[in-house]
């Protein structure tokens, strides 16, 4: 789906305070509120906004260490290892990806020991063959969708 200029600026409204009013964005851009009401159902029938929910900092809640882990899996088993992984709330994410490991997770952890305890969760599942952790030591470029908003607005 391509996006213009409009929805992309009612994106970044959004984005900038998720708390802002229907009728505060069309002040802003200089449109009627129903354009924004319509642009907005547009934009979430078609799943470019797929929620609104709160940014969360899991570092606030007492997780200060993140790391990613590269997965192995047995073969033909990641259904079983996806519900463990669902069953852990300190992981965050997971995608199947391709090379030699099956899966990358973001997991949060309150300290190492407490990312050897995910680890070791995570191998006692015989879904699971290895798992390979890696402490990320400082964000360079935090989670955005905020360039690729504008930058599909531009084309649009």
């Amino acid at each position: 789906m391509t996006i213009d200029r409009l929805d992309a600026s009612v994106i970044a409204a959004l984005r900038e305070n998720p708390r802002v009013g229907l009728l505060e964005i069309a002040r802003r851009l200089g449109v009627a509120r129903g354009t924004v009401q319509a642009r907005l159902a547009k934009l979430e029938q078609r799943r470019v906004i797929t929620g609104y929910g709160p940014e969360i900092d899991a570092a606030a809640l007492g997780y200060s260490i993140s790391a990613f882990m590269f997965i192995e899996l047995a073969q033909g088993r990641l259904a079983e290892a996806v519900e463990v992984m669902r069953g852990m709330p300190e992981l965050l994410e997971a995608d199947a990806i391709s090379g030699p490991q099956d899966v990358i997770c973001r997991v949060v952890a309150r300290d190492t020991e407490h990312l050897q305890e995910l680890v070791n969760e995570l191998l006692r599942a015989p879904a699971i063959r290895r798992c390979t952790s890696y402490i990320v030591l400082s964000r360079q470029v935090p989670p955005r969708t905020g360039p690729l908003v504008q930058a599909a607005g531009a084309r649009g």
